[in-house]
């Protein structure tokens, strides 16, 4: 995932309503103030929980709502509009065994949804597959994935990794380890809080998207800061707000978040996709589906 935040996001102490109580500072219990940084990455922090475990409270309601984007034909919608962002394709199965430098400082880009060397989410894939499958053709490159993750370094990496990325997508338990890898980190978490924030199909594919290129981090750079930014400009369905309004307010925070640092940075995948869709009202990401990527046209029925 491209983390695209980790260079320009700024932190910003806003706590997400409806994730945990404060008490009054005048209460007999009431802790020690904390920094408003603190504040806010324990606010990300408990979101982040709340969207991957399971809790009685939010299972019941969940329950009770339609399956939205976890549809297997929505999700395999989402899956298309997020391979024609990342790979200027809808043939997203084709994507397997891409993998490539895009210059943008997350070392390689590969896989489905663009997991990167650079930012963790690509070693911790390999990691977990090589607990299945020690004697796959990643597995000799643990010792420098871990080296250099957190940076765009090569080191260790050149010149067999990527023919060997390319030699194991074609093995159909690499291809189901990155297709479960995705669930597990961004798909999964995104739909389950954004079904708790009361939001449809179409808010559900917004946090995702968000999730794939932002990262599904708690620091202030990733998808949970974008959404606690939100929240102090729109309420949310779930705590009364417009579910238009709301998500509106988080794609213009999201696009000033790709654009910050990087005026040149591409943002059709807000602009001319996810924002198109709910101009036009389609909260429920109904097809047909037209739409533009980097100056191509895109439609599914």
């Amino acid at each position: 995932m491209k983390r695209a935040g980790v260079l320009f996001l700024a932190a910003v102490p806003v706590i997400a309503t409806g994730v945990y109580f404060v008490l009054p500072t005048d209460s007999a219990g009431a802790p020690a103030s904390a920094p408003p940084a603190a504040t806010a990455q324990s606010a990300r922090e408990d979101t982040k929980d709340r969207a991957e475990e399971e809790r009685k409270e939010d299972d019941a309601v969940i329950a009770g709502l339609p399956p939205g984007l976890a549809t297997p034909a929505k999700k395999e919608l989402a899956q298309q509009l997020v391979a024609s962002a990342e790979y200027s394709t809808t043939d997203w199965r084709a994507t397997y065994g891409t993998i490539e430098d895009e210059g943008d400082g997350c070392g390689y880009t590969a896989g489905i949804i663009g997991f990167c060397t650079g930012t963790h989410d690509l070693l911790m894939l390999v990691e977990r597959y090589t607990e299945e499958y020690p004697d796959n053709g990643l597995a000799s490159f643990l010792p420098a994935l871990r080296k250099v993750d957190g940076s765009d370094s090569h080191e260790g990496l050149d010149p067999g990794f990527p023919a060997a990325w390319e030699a194991e997508a074609k093995v159909p338990a690499f291809r189901a380890a990155q297709q479960a890898e995705r669930d597990r980190i961004c798909f999964d978490p995104a739909v389950r809080l954004a079904k708790l924030d009361g939001l449809g199909t179409l808010g559900q594919f917004v946090y995702f998207d968000a999730m794939v290129f932002h990262g599904p981090d708690t620091d202030a750079n990733g998808f949970y800061a974008l959404r606690e930014r939100t929240l102090k400009q729109a309420k949310t369905p779930a705590a009364g707000g417009s579910e238009k309004a709301f998500l509106n307010a988080f794609l213009d925070v999201r696009r000033e978040a790709m654009l910050s640092g990087a005026p040149e940075r591409d943002t059709d995948r807000v602009d001319t996709a996810q924002r198109r869709f709910l101009e036009a009202g389609n909260l429920n990401l109904d097809t047909p589906l037209v739409w533009e990527m980097y100056g191509e046209t895109y439609w599914l029925t």
